[in-house]
């Protein structure tokens, strides 16, 4: 059941990011994608843990400080313009899958059961990816711009509780 429980929380902020770009083309592609990488990654975690456990407790708090800070800081510049967003959603999929390899290295270090992790991350992943590409889509003609401010905020102060843990 812990395994379920967080492979389902390590996907959840796929939501947050895909819900910003509406006008995605291969939805399912990139949902697959997405979920393909939220099973690689831990993966990788589980299995190089080992050797990156003294690297990730030291800089994983800033580097992952440092990408939510850029996301966020990134969709307020470009909240003012009538700009698309200009992230590609390939990269945005991997930066919302980065997490799951450090998580999934102290997820290790538990002895979570591996597989249901990285099953239950990847469906996850899959589901909340093409829901919140669905909904970014429907939502777009409502709100416009302000979901992409609101989540520029969020990010930003996402980055900022990084460090403070």
């Amino acid at each position: 059941m812990q395994g379920i429980l967080a492979g389902i929380l390590t996907s959840v902020d796929v939501v947050g990011l895909f819900i910003l770009i509406p006008n995605v083309k291969y939805r399912l592609f990139l949902s697959m994608w997405t979920a393909t990488l939220h099973m690689l990654f831990p993966l990788l975690g589980f299995e190089l843990g080992n050797y990156l456990v003294r690297f990730l407790s030291e800089w994983g708090q800033w580097i992952s400080c440092i990408l939510l800070f850029s996301i966020g800081l990134h969709l307020l510049l470009s909240s003012n313009k009538n700009e698309k967003i200009t992230i590609s959603p390939v990269l945005l999929a991997v930066t919302a899958s980065l997490d799951t390899f450090s998580v999934s290295v102290s997820f290790g270090m538990l002895n979570l059961e591996k597989t249901i992790f990285i099953i239950s991350a990847g469906m996850s992943a899959f589901i909340c990816a093409y829901g919140a590409l669905v909904i970014a889509r429907r939502s777009q003609v409502f709100f416009g711009n302000k979901i992409q401010i609101i989540a520029g905020i969020v990010f930003i102060i996402m980055s900022i509780l990084a460090l403070r843990k």
